[in-house]
């Protein structure tokens, strides 16, 4: 099994600028892909292979406006390019949306390393085109890397690979587990497991409510500094906009911590099974009034999650139906209540089961799971 490992890195001021390089230049040869694929698709031409397209790269380097692109990695354009290309192809397959063009002020930066001249020594990644970086922790020597790649995630640069393990097969249980996602909180067990919103501690509210201000206080320099139809960007906006940066990367890393806290919670238990409902994590965002609420819980992280965990230790991971009415139907007699609605967190049956809402559909994704054992 391939895991992922990511590393902090620890560049120099001269190699951050050729990071930067690295990362601009992949976004702009990506953009330039979907641009060339759309003024293909315009006049009535054939997709254009990533092969073609690369040959075009090669030449578009030996011209005087764009030869800058020859300052970084070769590797770098050539995934762009390759990335570009499979965004397009998966959304032909109807397997996700239309590729959209990079911002330079809103996209992660992020570019490919070759995996063959990526080298590790004690505390240093050898990095085409920058150098030898240190990094914060040791990488296994001696392993085939695949897929390596640098980031940045607002505040530092990190190197993520693929390292192909191999995990003993675990003594499972015979417990089936059901597993409901919600908003009140994140997750609840069939096994009487319960996850808490994380969103709704004074940790997280403080720390969004910092961030409110400071997107106000932004939102008013802009107005302060206007010059006609356009916005003047001040150092003081700057440095504001630094924190907002720094704020939602804080968040982020608080919530992604908590689903892997939850996630690993619930395989350590060791069950046979695992069962969860295919949502329709878009078709809930459209909700205006639930939309935000649903966006900080992360559903289909924490569905990603759960699914490489139970590959990882042999668990068998299900997904029912998202039609499946697991919180309507009685978990004790089976009646399916039609009239529940959604401000009813109480499932009481005329049988005389009164229980949880979130509860009572977690018992009936467990007794689903059963079913096909």
């Amino acid at each position: 099994m391939i895991t992922a490992k990511k590393v902090r890195l620890k560049p120099t001021p001269e190699q951050e600028v050729l990071l930067w390089k690295s990362a601009g230049t992949a976004r702009f040869i990506y953009n330039w892909t979907l641009n060339r694929q759309e003024e293909q698709f315009k006049s009535g031409g054939k997709f254009i292979s990533d092969n073609d397209l690369r040959k075009e790269v090669t030449v578009m380097k030996k011209t005087e406006d764009l030869k800058w692109i020859g300052d970084v990695s070769n590797n770098v354009a050539k995934q762009a390019v390759k990335d570009a290309y499979d965004a397009y192809k998966k959304f032909f397959k109807g397997l996700a949306e239309k590729p959209r063009f990079k911002s330079r002020r809103k996209s992660k930066a992020s570019f490919y390393n070759d995996s063959i001249k990526l080298k590790i020594k004690d505390h240093s990644a050898l990095i085409e085109k920058v150098g030898w970086i240190k990094t914060a922790e040791q990488l296994p020597i001696g392993v085939n890397y695949s897929n390596p790649r640098i980031s940045h995630d607002g505040k530092y640069w990190y190197l993520s690979v693929g390292i192909e393990q191999e995990f003993k097969e675990e003594s499972l249980s015979g417990e089936v587990i059901g597993i409901d996602l919600g908003i009140k909180d994140l997750a609840i067990c069939s096994d009487g497991q319960v996850f808490k919103n994380i969103n709704k501690t004074k940790e997280v509210r403080k720390i969004d409510k910092r961030l409110r201000r400071l997107q106000r206080s932004v939102s008013r320099k802009y107005e302060m500094n206007k010059e006609g139809s356009r916005f003047v960007k001040t150092s003081n906006t700057i440095k504001v906009e630094k924190q907002i940066r720094h704020l939602h990367r804080r968040l982020a890393n608080i919530r992604n911590n908590h689903l892997h806290q939850s996630t690993h919670s619930i395989v350590k238990t060791k069950p046979c099974k695992v069962v969860m409902e295919d949502l329709n994590v878009t078709g809930m965002m459209k909700n205006r009034h639930l939309a935000k609420a649903i966006q900080k819980q992360k559903l289909y992280e924490f569905t990603r999650q759960m699914k490489y965990k139970c590959e990882k230790y042999g668990i068998e991971f299900m997904q029912v139906d998202r039609f499946f009415p697991s919180s309507k139907t009685c978990s004790s007699c089976g009646t399916i209540k039609k009239d529940l609605k959604l401000s009813d967190r109480t499932f009481t049956c005329t049988c005389g089961l009164k229980i949880d809402r979130d509860r009572n559909a977690s018992l009936n994704l467990a007794k689903a799971g059963q079913l096909t054992v």
